[in-house]
């Protein structure tokens, strides 16, 4: 199993900077990844992602196993060539969509049966199936194990059963994978909200040494429906379990806000799909949380969207000419609107990481959440 290297430079508290090494390049933490779910970051360029400040974008395994499907990005040479990323790119394993077709799929310890959503057509996924498409037809610099995304609230016998399949998943999914210099593989840790779920969880995966361990641990099963204070207090229990030697993913989150504080609670890889989701819905982001382009106050607003942003999207475009676009149903609005939403976050993980190099990340996080709440 390759292992990444990943190197901390700096800490203040349990926040943290580092570097993950990758073939494909170098990944600066604290750092967030947009999402690319059809090979695509919705509505936004390769090299405009890439300007934004994003060092690693997440491509979708359900979505691109139906379409245009794996074997096919293989043969036009990986997920990579066929997007234009050239980049490290870090692929989910498609059991959080899989799980969401709850009324389409059939879990069993083999794996989950499920119906397209597109054509009604049934597939299998299994821990061995995921690894192939990931690593072996996509090309993912990262994969991840398939898991089973526990659904919220559960009653602890339920959320313990589906712990223990995922961990069970996750050791096939680590043999499967086997060694590969190139690529790596992270864990994913579940046990919804429950200290000691998440501590079995946590040990077990680190425990799995037998095919070499895994190369990084996610934590699952969080924005499903918590709230952002459970999710706070997951992490608060959940991460002094993690290895402070590999990397810490918190998988599909999120807002500023849960950046933030998820940072404070020692997390270094944050992926969702919010920044482009607002953005084709006409919302800005930022410090103070998103605001709505399609209100009538910016319709003679000349200033930019965030003059402090080094972005085109940000600096170039008047209030008011992107509030016409949208109004106006005009494809540019919404794409104008994904690129600064894009950089933004970015802008806010570069903060984050100066405020840690400096050492002052706890005035950092407090001025933030001041700002944010307002």
């Amino acid at each position: 199993m390759t292992h990444f290297p990943f190197s901390i430079f700096s800490t203040d508290g349990h926040a943290r900077t580092g570097v993950l090494e990758t073939p494909r390049g170098k990944i600066r933490t604290p750092a967030f990844m947009p999402v690319g779910t059809a090979a695509t970051v919705k509505g936004v360029y390769m090299d405009q992602v890439q300007s934004a400040g994003s060092d690693i974008i997440l491509g979708n395994t359900y979505h691109l196993m139906l379409r245009p499907g794996a074997e096919r990005i293989q043969a036009l040479g990986g997920l990579h060539q066929f997007s234009g990323w050239k980049g490290p790119m870090l692929t989910d394993s498609g059991g959080f969509q899989v799980w969401s077709l709850s009324k389409l799929r059939k879990m069993t310890e083999e794996g989950v049966t499920f119906q397209s959503h597109i054509d009604g057509s049934k597939h299998m996924l299994s821990p061995e199936r995921s690894i192939e498409i990931q690593a072996d037809l996509l090309g993912a610099d990262i994969s991840m194990q398939l898991d089973e995304c526990t659904e919220f609230p559960s009653s602890f016998e339920r959320a313990e059963s589906s712990m223990e399949l995922s961990l069970r998943w996750g050791k096939r999914s680590l043999k499967a994978f086997g060694d590969r210099p190139d690529q790596t593989l992270f864990a994913i840790i579940q046990g919804s909200t429950y200290p000691e779920l998440r501590k079995r969880s946590a040990e077990a995966s680190i425990a799995e040494t037998e095919n070499g361990g895994f190369g990084g641990f996610a934590i699952g099963g969080l924005a499903v429906g918590e709230g952002h204070e459970a999710m706070c207090e997951t992490l608060d229990f959940t991460t002094p379990h993690l290895p402070k030697s590999r990397p810490r993913y918190l998988m599909g989150v999120g807002k500023p806000i849960d950046l933030v504080e998820a940072v404070y609670r020692g997390i270094d890889m944050f992926d969702c799909v919010i920044p482009t989701r607002s953005g084709r819905h006409g919302q800005v982001w930022t410090d103070r949380g998103p605001y709505n382009i399609k209100n009538a106050r910016f319709s003679e607003d000349n200033s930019p969207l965030a003059k402090m942003i080094d972005c085109s999207a940000s600096q170039d475009y008047s209030k008011a000419y992107v509030h016409h676009l949208i109004r106006s149903g005009e494809l540019l609005g919404a794409m104008i609107l994904s690129w600064h939403n894009i950089a933004y976050f970015q802008d806010l993980m570069r903060r984050i990481r100066e405020a840690i190099e400096a050492g002052r990340f706890a005035g950092f996080r407090k001025e933030f959440l001041n700002e944010y709440k307002a």
